[in-house]
């Protein structure tokens, strides 16, 4: 019994990730501050456009790749093939995610920004936010997931496989989704252009580069140095924490 116990090493979290929601969090107020103090700074992020007609800002789409590359270079197609071994949590995360998420989250936005909402915030905002909840819940957490996964200790083989699928179902289901709930629930259309430079921008680039990349390192250093040397988590949890403090620089407007 004491070996057992002895052999299962404890998780520790360093300061940084002990206190995650509160860097956030300071994150936000620093961002609203910004957008407040100096909206030029606010315009000039708005006018970075990845192509015209795109919505993707440059700067803040650069520390979501950021964000996000550490988890493409884990991703291992071959490792879909061994799912069928404990295939249960991976068929909970595909129905939550597709078949209950974006659909539920349709009608909750529905009836409290069209119904309870409406009067505080008018009907061209009531649209506006019901198309963001859509989105956002169209579009399963996958960068995030790792480190989530890091942080409870989960068992990092499956969360990849689930990640990888994920990944591979958003590129087709995401932009009909979306395209779907947003014109069915609201009287906002989502351009295609604009599903489509998303897919591209933060699904098939990252995608692309970590699976290169995967593939040149463990070449050339070998697996174990590319496991324990080259993949790790910081460069998530850094980019994640300044994305947030550029979004709420956009953000701004939406506090008096």
């Amino acid at each position: 019994m004491e070996q057992t116990a002895a052999a299962v090493k404890t998780k520790r979290l360093n300061l940084f990730e002990l206190y995650l929601s509160l860097w956030v969090a300071i994150c936000m107020v620093i961002g609203i501050a910004i957008g407040k103090v100096f909206p030029q700074a606010t315009d000039l992020l708005r006018g970075l456009e990845f192509g015209e007609g795109s919505q993707i800002n440059v700067a803040i789409a650069v520390l979501i790749w950021l964000m996000i590359y550490p988890m493409m270079l884990k991703v291992d197609f071959t490792s879909i093939l061994n799912v069928r071994k404990k295939p249960q949590g991976l068929l909970v995360t595909l129905f939550v995610n597709w078949l209950v998420k974006p659909f539920s989250m349709a009608l909750i936005g529905y009836l409290f920004f069209k119904h309870l909402f409406l009067p505080l915030i008018g009907e061209e905002l009531a649209n506006q936010y019901i198309a963001g909840v859509i989105i956002l819940a169209a579009a399963p957490c996958t960068a995030m997931v790792f480190v989530w996964s890091y942080l409870t200790d989960g068992d990092p083989a499956y969360t990849l496989v689930q990640v990888s699928v994920n990944d591979l179902i958003m590129l087709v289901l995401f932009a009909p989704i979306v395209t779907l709930l947003v014109s069915g629930a609201s009287s906002l259309t989502v351009p295609f252009i604009v599903l489509l430079y998303s897919v591209v921008i933060f699904i098939v680039i990252p995608l692309a580069l970590g699976s290169l990349s995967r593939a040149i390192m463990i070449r050339w250093r070998g697996r174990e140095w590319f496991d324990t040397r080259f993949v790790s988590f910081p460069p998530s949890f850094v980019s994640f924490v300044v994305a947030f403090d550029s979004l709420w620089q956009s953000l701004d407007v939406f506090v008096p």
